[in-house]
């Protein structure tokens, strides 16, 4: 139980393999959000869990590609399933079309998630609606790690009204926004395929974004949030 661990204060036991590359990744300088997003490295990360209940949910599998330059690095793509204790509900499973038995039988979480990290690196994360992989692959960084991960997030649910303000107020989902831009989906709610569907989005915005003056991946990040504040504040 993550609560009762953080209360008592005690760390998950992890080996001490896994623990030395943890200590590497940790290491790493942190990315400069002021370098020019249109030459700047992006990870797209998109998750599957056990459902939309961030507090309660379990993550069940992260699927991410790398951007970089304009390139969608196909070939490295990231894709792990977290071995589950339980699998989830039938209607879930539905949902992301990951079986109980591969649940029953994924990767030691642990192990996934240091791999996410060096995948990763220190890369601006990507995703679309991204508050909910935040969170979650922050829980599960918790139970299993016992780390509290701070990364640099880049919302394109929020870019997206950002350089197009007559859709702020409707709240257009990602489905419109691929069909717009006609980028299909090989396998809707598969992480990896959505993760690569959303990285060719992130190609179409950084585009409108240089033509409307954004320069930095800071810049990005902000017209994100801003965006966002000016929702919540019923602008």
């Amino acid at each position: 139980m993550t609560w009762l661990r953080r209360l008592l204060g005690a760390r998950p036991a992890i080996p001490d393999a896994l623990r030395a590359r943890l200590d590497a990744w940790r290491g790493l300088p942190r990315f400069d959000l002021a370098s020019p997003h249109p030459g700047a490295p992006f990870v797209v990360v998109d998750v599957e869990s056990s459902g939309l209940n961030v507090h309660a949910d379990r993550l069940i599998a992260i699927g991410a590609v790398r951007v970089a330059r304009g390139v969608i690095d196909i070939g490295g793509a990231f894709y792990r399933v977290l071995r589950q204790r339980q699998s989830s509900t039938k209607d879930n499973i539905l949902v992301h079309g990951i079986t109980g038995t591969e649940q029953r039988e994924g990767h030691d979480p642990a192990e996934v998630l240091v791999a996410f990290a060096e995948f990763a690196g220190k890369t601006p994360l990507v995703g679309w609606n991204s508050s909910f992989d935040e969170i979650m692959i922050r829980r599960a960084t918790e139970e299993h790690l016992g780390e509290r991960w701070k990364l640099d997030w880049l919302d394109l649910a929020w870019l997206a009204p950002a350089l197009h303000p007559e859709t702020a107020k409707k709240r257009i989902g990602l489905d419109a926004y691929l069909a717009k831009h006609g980028i299909g989906v090989i396998s809707r709610h598969h992480a990896l395929a959505d993760a690569l569907a959303t990285a060719q989005l992130l190609l179409v915005f950084q585009r409108e974004a240089s033509a409307a003056g954004l320069r930095t991946v800071a810049d990005l990040v902000e017209a994100a949030a801003s965006a966002r504040v000016a929702r919540e504040q019923g602008q």
